[in-house]
């Protein structure tokens, strides 16, 4: 929950901000009022803590955090495969984060990209190809252990559920778009496999995707993904735009976008947790969060160091691409 200190800090801020803007008391104090009463009726209270921890804190093996195989362990096997399921339960993965996307006749399949061909012997949008067409092609091909997996093919999500389930992983569902079709293709999992209420957790870097499954279910545990300065900047921290006035404008939009993050969102949507870019996360930050009530999970560790920090210093669950040795990162 909100505390009661942060939420007047809030509110005052708030304000304060729109009297500089305005010049308007009066304004400046309907806006507010607006603003809390907006947040009093339309925000979601986060699922029961108890549900949260079952999901977000499983039993790890020799009492260590959680350990989440980003893609199945796209290092290990072909990424968001039955096969990469399979070799992350083997290697010791408390859980599996999984991607959504959807062929052209609505079929809902594990995919990472808008396109097919950096994963597979296929080319073009996902979205355009009929599910039987995606069922013909090879998804371990690209993979450097393309050998040991000739022939893996893309799975659909229910194909997915049914194999964590079946090893016991906790699933990070990860949803990149299309937030009232994912909606409604989870839900209908979760009617299918009740047991996904306390070992899955939904996700995305998208607040709108988040909102409209607790809308849909409001008994699914949920996470907002986050990266600072995601909108000006990529992965490697280059900028998106080249014009100064680009760089500027979208770093304001990330300043915002990560004040909205830590103040509003995750109170409107009542997610049980937030996942972090793993360079911006540290004992403050893991203790901010743990005051409002919300766990934190790193992304994407993949270095012995690393693993070591989230481990043994900061004790928190984190998601990587590989369980048996060092890598480089993917977003």
């Amino acid at each position: 929950m909100l505390q009661i200190g942060d939420e007047a800090v809030y509110f005052s801020a708030v304000f304060l901000l729109v009297v500089l803007g305005t010049r308007s008391a009066t304004g400046a104090s309907l806006l507010t009022a607006f603003l809390y009463v907006f947040m009093a009726m339309f925000r979601f209270p986060p699922v029961p803590a108890e549900q949260a921890g079952r999901v977000l804190r499983p039993r790890a093996p020799s009492g260590g955090v959680p350990v989440v195989a980003h893609r199945g362990g796209r290092h290990d096997a072909p990424e968001n495969t039955l096969a990469a399921i399979r070799e992350a339960s083997r290697n010791g993965a408390t859980g599996v984060e999984l991607d959504l996307s959807f062929t052209a006749d609505g079929v809902a399949v594990l995919m990472h990209d808008e396109t097919l061909d950096r994963t597979t012997n296929g080319s073009g949008p996902v979205s355009k190809l009929q599910f039987v067409q995606l069922r013909r092609l090879d998804a371990a091909v690209r993979h450097r252990l393309k050998d040991k997996f000739s022939g893996e093919k893309v799975p659909t999500l229910q194909e997915a559920v049914e194999e964590c389930i079946r090893h016991q992983l906790t699933i990070f569902f990860d949803v990149r778009g299309e937030p009232d079709k994912a909606a409604s293709v989870l839900h209908e999992m979760y009617r299918k496999f009740p047991a996904l209420y306390n070992c899955s957790i939904v996700s995305s870097f998208e607040p709108k995707v988040i909102y409209k499954m607790r809308q849909t279910d409001p008994s699914v545990v949920t996470g907002l993904t986050h990266r600072p300065w995601r909108l000006s900047r990529f992965s490697d921290g280059t900028p998106r735009s080249l014009s100064t006035w680009g760089q500027m404008w979208t770093g304001v939009l990330d300043v915002l976008l990560d004040w909205a993050h830590h103040h509003i969102l995750w109170k409107l949507c009542g997610v049980s947790a937030i996942l972090v870019q793993k360079d911006f996360v540290s004992l403050d930050y893991v203790q901010y969060w743990a005051e409002r009530g919300v766990e934190v999970v790193g992304w994407t560790v993949n270095t012995a160091v690393e693993k070591d920090y989230y481990q043994n210093l900061l004790r928190i669950g984190y998601i990587t691409d590989s369980l048996l040795e060092d890598c480089d990162s993917a977003e």
